[in-house]
């Protein structure tokens, strides 16, 4: 199929102004020809141009295939998948930069976001689909050199528990009754690790252990964790629109997730000045709460929850002395080169000197190779005992 004609017949179909449909392009094709096209061309260019207008382009099979966790294009014959084989380049391509420009502006449309020059990047989140929620972003050139970038993730919900990533090797068999105890002792915690790592499949499989006649409410920017739990209330922020009215940020939904009566509270992923809201309720009689955060490594957290506590005025003294309060256990996750995500360590939240630490009690892979308790075990030991101790004082 000619491009000249593939033009003009997206030209009608964008100037008709009424929703396409395959008639609409079927109709704008043969009034561009005159009537004269045959079938394989008129299905030729039905294809390219659905694939201009409907769903994810070129990228709906990517998004399709079982694992996938992320398309990447980043120029129109680069494009790129992770899942759980890892990050591979594909054969997919587009046919041009603007293709790949048109599908991007699309989806940001779809998005509730503007892309275009004067607003040459978007990070939005797409609605639901049979792929589940996905986060765009995406950058246009000058601001990407080499051509449009376009990024999208996949966020599939959270429903493995703990037997599951058991079975898949997240951890071993203590550590998953160790990880049971902690849940059930109502200790609060933060699951860490990079994107990917699988922070909030583990998130989710801890909360599905919480006893059902406890209420869990939990904030999110989209609707990822779906934990099998008979009262598990989520509520889900919203951006702003296209004239940047509407938004619904994570701040605001903590302090309404206050008012629901929860049992404990959880923040899908702190990222922001909401860890003020956080750690406030977790300090006022919300044991057991819980919540995902981007970091390297367990004793990089204070510093992490400092620079975000900062963007809503919280001073450093007091984010720590909040923070001890407040959280209990850091549970580090990590993706390995095969693609295997495990449980990498586990902390526990101290106060020295006026200060927040986090104490390593377990790792993953030590200098030898073996995963083992280390010398400060008996930290976690004590939190446990303490909480199965206030627990017989409660029922007596």
């Amino acid at each position: 199929m000619r491009t000249d004609l593939v033009d003009r017949v997206r030209d009608r179909l964008v100037n008709g102004g009424d929703a396409v449909t395959p008639a609409r392009v079927a109709e704008a094709i043969r009034t561009e020809t005159g009537g004269l096209v045959g079938h394989a061309d008129l299905l030729a260019a039905m294809r390219q141009l659905r694939q201009e207008f409907v769903g994810f382009g070129p990228l709906e099979p990517l998004l399709r295939a079982p694992g996938t966790t992320d398309v990447l294009v980043t120029s129109p014959g680069e494009v790129w998948v992770d899942g759980t084989a890892g990050l591979r380049r594909t054969d997919v391509c587009f046919a041009d930069e603007a293709a790949v420009r048109r599908l991007a502006s699309r989806l940001a449309l779809a998005a509730g976001r503007r892309l275009d020059d004067a607003q040459p990047f978007v990070d939005g989140w797409l609605p639901g689909g049979e792929f589940g929620t996905i986060r765009l972003h995406a950058v246009l050139p000058p601001i990407a050199a080499d051509g449009t970038c376009l990024s999208l993730r996949v966020l599939q919900p959270t429903a493995h528990d703990l037997d599951a990533l058991h079975v898949l090797g997240t951890f071993d068999t203590e550590l998953a009754q160790i990880l049971d105890a902690i849940v059930g002792a109502r200790l609060a915690f933060l699951v860490t690790g990079a994107t990917g790592s699988g922070k909030s499949t583990l998130l989710a499989a801890l909360l599905a252990r919480v006893p059902g006649r406890e209420r869990v409410v939990c904030v999110e920017d989209a609707g990822e964790l779906r934990p099998a739990h008979p009262q598990f209330v989520r509520l889900i922020a919203r951006q702003a629109n296209v004239e940047g009215a509407g938004e619904v940020g994570l701040r605001a939904l903590v302090r309404q997730a206050l008012r629901m009566r929860p049992d404990r509270l959880v923040v899908g992923e702190v990222r922001g000045p909401e860890v003020i809201e956080l750690l406030n309720a977790l300090n006022t009689g919300h044991d057991g709460g819980a919540g995902t955060l981007h970091a390297n490594s367990p004793e990089e957290v204070p510093a992490r929850l400092e620079a975000l506590a900062a963007l809503g005025g919280l001073r450093r003294d007091a984010l720590h002395s909040q923070l001890t309060a407040a959280v209990r256990i850091v549970l580090h996750m990590r993706r390995r080169a095969d693609g295997i995500r495990r449980l990498a360590e586990i902390g526990v939240v101290s106060a020295e000197q006026g200060r927040a630490q986090v104490r390593p009690v377990w790792r993953d892979q030590p200098g030898d190779g073996q995963p083992r308790w280390t010398v400060e075990r008996s930290l976690l030991d004590d939190l446990l005992r303490a909480a199965r101790a206030a627990d017989r004082g409660a029922t007596c």
